[in-house]
């Protein structure tokens, strides 16, 4: 392995590829225990004496270890080579996996859920800026894209799998499995990713810089409320399209495929559109998130068209590989907390998206009132970003 005195010239791997589907394996392992869970929701709630939607509870604390995480770490790993970090990372989320399945309890259980998410918003970040350093400028977004294609492959794949063989064998398998896939990315990252040493002048002071960077926050407040129209629209679209456009339960693994297929296809352009022209490509995407989501409200009225749609708000994952190149840009020296936080602020859209899909829900809408919401938060994300470029141009003369 090659090595550079400074974490900001990056080091060739010898082979780029399996560099990039080492990091990509880690994202693969994060997506199937993040997506996983609401598959087994029963099997876990019966073997733990819970009702199913307690079960809820694990979830929001692996979505809390993941904005913990994100900050923290980012501060506290500020000096430690990437690649070493990114083999700690996964060995720490491997082991908050395998502690999950050895739960004594709920509770014991929603505590290591909330361990197994630290690492979660550090390694796609620290991951993302390892893959765009190692290609020329105007590649970067499509690296990023790949190292991200693992998390929407674990969406299309994992998820499924992992679900299969937790009803089949028991739910503790399928977090064991995912702690034994963390390893192995581990190894994989210490055979194929080249060492950079640590930037000497990195310190946790320099990384907070992040949290009072304007464009920082601007670009962060587009994750957190423009992405949450995909999880307003996905979190229910299995009551969505069983009881309002009676589809049969057994058609479920086909919806979950469908949506992986969309943010698989979503990965791609957005990485696309990114290194073409980044500042354009943000809003062309939220504009589409908002006309596919306002005509997902029509279309599930009907399985065919509904299951269509389905796949089309998937490809709201465009606006992953965007954001986190647009991060990287308007970062500073702060590169490892803004890239983290970019996930942080992807479980605050998670949250964010469902909570308001379902109060709406709540008040007597239609199930695919989920759709409105949706288009009304990428919506949102979008008013944040012209706010964000009006905010830059005034600034850029002062400057």
């Amino acid at each position: 392995m090659s090595s550079t005195s400074r974490a900001d010239t990056p080091s060739v791997a010898s082979h780029p590829r399996l560099a990039e589907l080492a990091l990509a394996l880690g994202g693969f392992a994060i997506g199937t225990t993040e997506f996983v869970i609401m598959g087994l929701m029963n099997r876990i709630a019966g073997d733990l004496s819970v009702d199913p939607q307690h079960v809820g509870y694990a979830i929001s604390s692996y979505a809390l270890g993941v904005v913990v995480g994100a900050p923290l770490i980012s501060c506290l790993a500020a000096r430690v080579p990437k690649r070493t970090l990114l083999i700690g990372l996964m060995l720490v989320f491997a082991l908050g996996n395998v502690a999950s399945a050895l739960a004594p309890g709920f509770w014991s259980f929603v505590g290591l859920r909330f361990i197994a998410g630290l690492p979660h918003g550090a390694y796609f970040g620290v991951a993302a800026l390892v893959a765009a350093a190692a290609v020329p400028l105007n590649q970067r977004a499509r690296a990023v894209g790949r190292v991200m294609m693992g998390l929407t492959v674990a969406i299309l794949l994992g998820a499924p799998l992992g679900t299969w063989a937790g009803n089949a064998f028991g739910w503790p398998v399928a977090f064991a499995a995912v702690g034994g896939i963390a390893v192995t990315t581990a190894l994989m990252v210490r055979l194929f990713v080249p060492f950079v040493a640590a930037d000497p002048d990195a310190s946790p002071v320099r990384e907070l810089g992040a949290l009072v960077n304007q464009r920082v926050l601007f670009t962060l407040g587009i994750a957190s409320i423009g992405f949450g129209g995909m999880f307003a629209v996905f979190s229910y679209v299995m009551p969505t399209l069983t009881r309002q456009a009676g589809m049969a339960e057994s058609l479920g693994p086909m919806v979950l495929a469908i949506f992986g297929v969309g943010t698989i296809i979503g990965t791609l352009a957005g990485a696309r559109l990114a290194d073409w022209n980044l500042v354009r490509a943000i809003p062309i995407i939220l504009l589409w998130c908002t006309v596919i989501q306002v005509l997902f409200f029509f279309a599930a009225n009907q399985v065919a068209a509904g299951l269509l749609f389905v796949g089309l708000v998937g490809t709201s994952m465009a606006l992953g590989p965007t954001i986190q190149t647009r991060l990287m840009d308007v970062a500073g020296d702060a590169q490892t907390m803004a890239a983290s936080l970019n996930h942080a602020a992807f479980n605050m859209a998670n949250a964010l998206g469902a909570w308001l899909a379902g109060l709406v829900i709540d008040q007597g809408a239609v199930w695919s009132s989920t759709g409105l919401v949706g288009a009304a938060l990428a919506i949102g994300g979008l008013l944040i970003f012209l706010a964000g470029r009006r905010q830059e141009r005034r600034a850029t003369p002062a400057a």
